[in-house]
């Protein structure tokens, strides 16, 4: 089986699926990570030197080849990947997945203390975030709301979150 967060960045997806691939025990495999070894470059170096378009490609075909080749495994995929091409029919498809549900207030000040990691936010004002931050969500809720099970994050410890995910199997 493999298990597949989804959500907004900074919803928790790495930090969760690190503890949860820790407790269950699975393989974790991260996706950003995943394009960054095959590269060379962080996310950020690909977005800045290859643009966005190379990065999705490469999203897509890394997912593609993750998807075909690993069983049993915590697959965390960047905030944008459901948005892109048929990406979230694909996890569907192949994943049980969670939506990390997290509030816009809760994802600005989270984003705020690492906007300069963050290829999307990084130019943005802080002042303009969360209005940049709740428009994208909401273009991307589309997407994420097909997730098979939503947890919601908001006011929860990452040990709370872990034991909802794992009720759900």
């Amino acid at each position: 089986m493999i298990i597949s967060l989804v959500g907004y960045m900074g919803s928790g997806k790495s930090h969760i699926s690190k503890v949860l691939s820790q407790e269950l025990p699975l393989k974790l495999i991260d996706l950003d990570h995943q394009i960054s070894l095959k590269n060379k470059m962080t996310i950020a170096e690909i977005f800045e030197k290859r643009g966005e378009i190379f990065f999705r490609k490469q999203e897509r075909e890394i997912l593609e080849e993750i998807l075909a080749t690993e069983e049993n495994i915590i697959l965390s995929v960047g905030g944008g990947t459901p948005a892109y091409y048929n990406n979230m029919d694909l996890i569907n498809q192949h994943t049980e997945n969670i939506f990390l549900r997290t509030s816009v207030k809760n994802l600005a000040e989270r984003l705020l203390k690492q906007k300069q990691k963050r290829p999307l936010i990084a130019k943005i004002n802080d002042e303009d975030l969360p209005e940049f931050i709740a428009k994208h969500l909401f273009e991307r809720n589309v997407f994420y709301s097909k997730a098979k099970y939503t947890v919601d994050t908001d006011g929860k410890e990452v040990e709370e979150i872990v034991r909802e995910i794992k009720k759900l199997f």
